[in-house]
């Protein structure tokens, strides 16, 4: 038995959302699955991607298959991780700038 860790859609007509599941690699897109892993809803910038570390690591060493959309999402989350460590927050406010430009 394959198993396969990928998106299952829920969510009302135009609006999808989605869980990160593991399931059989025969079974259907939205069929039964083995385990829940996280969510993805792409209308809520807030929680927009979410997902349980530990049991990915779990299923991924236990030899489960990643599909690419789900790569992708796991790649962006540690890209945006990565932005915000490395911003440093540098203000100006604009009497500032004008205070500058009056100067020259």
């Amino acid at each position: 038995m394959s198993l396969t860790i990928r998106l299952s859609r829920i969510g009302r007509k135009n609006q999808p959302a989605y869980k990160l599941v593991v399931s059989n690699t025969r079974d259907k897109r939205n069929g039964k699955y083995v385990d829940i892993l996280g969510h993805f809803n792409p209308f809520d910038p807030q929680n927009k991607f979410a997902y349980d570390k530990e049991k990915y690591e779990k299923w991924v060493k236990n030899g489960a298959l990643v599909t690419e959309a789900v790569k992708k999402l796991l790649e962006n989350k540690e890209e945006e991780k990565k932005e915000e460590t490395d911003q440093t927050p540098v203000e100006e406010s604009k009497e500032e700038i004008q205070e500058d430009n009056k100067g020259e």
